[in-house]
This record gives structure tokens, sequence and C-alpha cells, in this order.
């Protein structure tokens, strides 16, 4: 079965992506700079260690924007597109954080051998530093889950770690103006919280460069999209997985009896329902499978609970659905459904109609003709077939199906 397009609005969500990466990628080089211009006029060297950490990040800010304009570009060799490189991206960003949590707790065991003299107006400058980052990362957080870019997730989340550490900077110059030497414990502590941040990004983007499952709530969203349809009558398989921030989805669905052409529409039509309740799907391939006839499933209108069968479609109260076994030819299960089209001022049969639809029935039997009527072409674009009927109950209706699918039987028996 032929893919859909990709989405349409792909370009600009690349665009917004590298938008913000560009602007962690500023917000870095200005707080490196600011750090070192600090550091040279107080003389602190763990203001000076914060720069070094800061540098780190506009790497990876480089790193970011070198992986997302890698992940849009296709070539032969790679037909499916450079999405993991966002994910490899990731990878080296947890490693980053990795190497920080390091650097921080092996300067906070190995301690320093002389206390360093600094400004008061110091702190004031630090603190002020503090809020840079985490609006940043929240920022690109946010940004990242809404555009789906787990690199840009990573990043923000590196920025939201990085206020621990520019916060222990704070304290330990803080904790000496008091002459408390409590910056070192407080450190490896940090370190822990630090190292911990990069094993989430690193487990995440693990999952997905060992081609991991869709999660189970966007794959149960998929299999109703598929299920929706109603030339479907079963999902025998369905898979999908992340590569970057965009999914695969491949399904294989038993359809109603029907030819190629049509079989190509359903599959367009499921494609296009996929799209719209997925953000970010790249690539839907929908393998359509006939099923094998074992159940017959009949809807009939009534006008009361006792089985009496309406005149009347789109204002009949309620509606009978039977289920009939092919091979036993007998009624196997009834539910009986309230009918809110009845309510609605106009077309109460096309709003019946596309009801019972969900309920995906083979046979619709009504006492009246449908040719014409906006349930016929409803109930046609199914494939669900429509049958007069002149008996008056529900149980004399009953009986003729069976009589009919037992002849049906010694037929083909």
């Amino acid at each position: 079965m032929g893919e859909a397009p990709p989405h349409k609005d792909r370009q600009a969500a690349d665009a917004v992506v590298r938008q913000v990466a560009l602007i962690s990628l500023a917000v870095n080089v200005g707080l490196v700079l600011v750090k070192l211009l600090l550091a040279r006029v107080s003389g602190s060297l763990a203001l000076g260690a914060d720069a070094v950490h800061s540098s780190l990040d506009v790497l990876a800010s480089l790193a970011l924007l070198a992986g997302i304009w890698l992940s849009s570009r296709t070539s032969r060799e790679f037909p499916y597109g450079l999405y993991k490189v966002e994910n490899l991206v990731a990878v080296a960003i947890a490693l980053l954080v990795f190497f920080t949590a390091w650097e921080i707790a092996a300067t906070a065991l190995a301690g320093e051998a002389t206390p360093l003299p600094f400004s008061g107006w110091v702190l004031v400058a630090v603190a002020a530093l503090v809020s840079v980052p985490y609006v940043l990362g929240t920022y690109e957080v946010r940004m990242g889950t809404v555009y789906h870019s787990p690199s840009l997730v990573a990043d923000g989340k590196q920025h939201r770690v990085d206020v621990l550490s520019t916060s222990v900077v704070f304290f330990a110059l803080l904790g000496r103006y008091f002459g408390l030497p409590l910056d070192h414990l407080a450190a490896l502590v940090v370190a822990v919280f630090i190292a911990y941040s990069g094993w989430g990004i690193l487990k995440d983007s693990m999952r997905t460069l060992l081609d991991a499952s869709i999660d189970h709530e966007t794959r149960d969203v998929v299999r109703a999209a598929v299920l929706a349809e109603p030339m479907v009558t079963g999902v025998k398989d369905l898979t999908g997985r992340n590569s970057g921030r965009y999914i695969f989805v491949e399904a294989s669905v038993v359809m109603k009896p029907t030819d190629l052409a049509e079989a190509t529409r359903v599959g367009e039509r499921i494609q296009a329902r996929i799209r719209d309740q997925v953000p970010n799907v790249e690539r839907v391939v929908i393998h359509p499978e006939p099923g094998e006839r074992s159940r017959v499933r009949c809807a009939v209108p009534l006008s009361d609970l006792e089985g009496t069968l309406s005149s009347h479609f789109g204002e009949a109260p309620y509606f009978a659905l039977l289920d009939f076994s092919v091979k036993e030819g007998r009624v196997q299960r009834k539910e009986i459904l309230s009918n809110p089209a009845r309510e609605m001022e106009k077309q109460k049969g096309l709003r019946a109609a596309e009801m019972l639809l969900a309920h995906k029935p083979d046979i619709v039997y009504a006492k009246q003709s449908f040719a014409g009527k906006s349930p016929e072409y409803v109930f046609e674009s199914a494939r669900i077939e429509m049958r007069t009927t002149r008996v008056e109950t529900l149980r004399e209706l009953t009986g003729v199906i069976e009589a009919e699918l037992a002849e049906e039987g010694d037929r083909t028996g």
C-alpha cells in the first residue's frame, strides 16, 4: 500500500527548532564571556571553572545545530533520512553531562589549598546568572516537546542542570564569604543529580537508536485511528518506532472484501487519519489483508424495546445489533443501542447511519428502501449491505437470518 507524503508543516517545524537552537548558542556564548570577565575581575577560580563548564554548553549547542541540520537531509545511502542524528547528538550531550558531574565531584573531593579573595559584588552578579540557564532550559524543553526534538529537549535539560552547578559556585562563594566551607558537600550532592539527569537523557536516546517501539499511549491512538475506518474489521499487526523526532508506522489490517483500488483508498484514509491525530509522523505503511468471515453483524431499527421493527430509519428510537455465527448459523450476541440522531431536527437518517458505522455492521435491515437517500451513500462507501424486510418483529427477523445462513452453509458445505 502506498505511503502518505510528509506532513506539510515539516519545514516550518524545522525552522522553529533551528531558531531555538541558535538562541541557545547565543545565550551560551554570552554566559561564557560574562563568567570569564567576572573570574578575571574577581580572581575566582570557581568562576573560571564554571566558565569552562559553560563552554561545554557552547560545544553542545554547535553539535545540536549540526544534528538538526543533518537530520533534515536525505540521500541515496540514507533513504529513510538521518533523523537519528538528533538522538546521537542527545547521547553526546548526555556524555557532556556525565563529564560535568565527574568534574564537579572531583573538584569537591580535591578541595582547595588556599581561599581566594573576591569582591562582594561578585555574589550579586553570580546570583543574577543563576536564573539564565533555567529560563533558557525550560524554554528549550517546552519547544523541544512541542516539536518533538529529542536533542532540543536534551539540551534544555542540560541547561537546567547548569542552574545547579552555578548555584554551587554561588553558595561556595557565599559560604567562604562568611567563613563556612560547605560547598564541597553540596557539590557532591549536585553531582549525583547531574549524573541522574544525564542517565535519563542517555536512556531515552538509546531507546530510539535501538528502534524501541513508540510509547503505549501513541500506539493506542494509532490503533484507534485504524479501527475507526469502517472498512477495517481488525488489526493483525501494528508496529511503530521513533527516529529522531519523527515516527514511522506500519500496520497489517483486516479489511472487508474489496478490490485493489478501493483498498488503496482505504489505506489513504487511514494514513490521513493517523497524521491528523499523531504529530510528526514521517511514514505510514498499510498492508491490507483479507479476513475470514466468521460472523455476520446485522443492524435493525426498532420502535420499542420489545423488538418491534421501526418503519422509519432515522427516527427509530433504538437499533438492535445482532451477531450471527457463520459456522453455527445462530445468533451469538444481541445489543440494543439508543439512537441519538432521533432528537435532531435535520439529517436524522444520515446521522443514524454514521452512528452505526462505528459498530461496523455487515448488513442493515429496514422496512423501507434506502434508494436515493443519504444512508444509502454512507453504507455503500463502507461496503455495508442494505436489505429490506417485511417482518414485524426482531424475533421473526432473527429466524429469517438464521435460515438464510443455514441455507448458505448447505450450499458451501
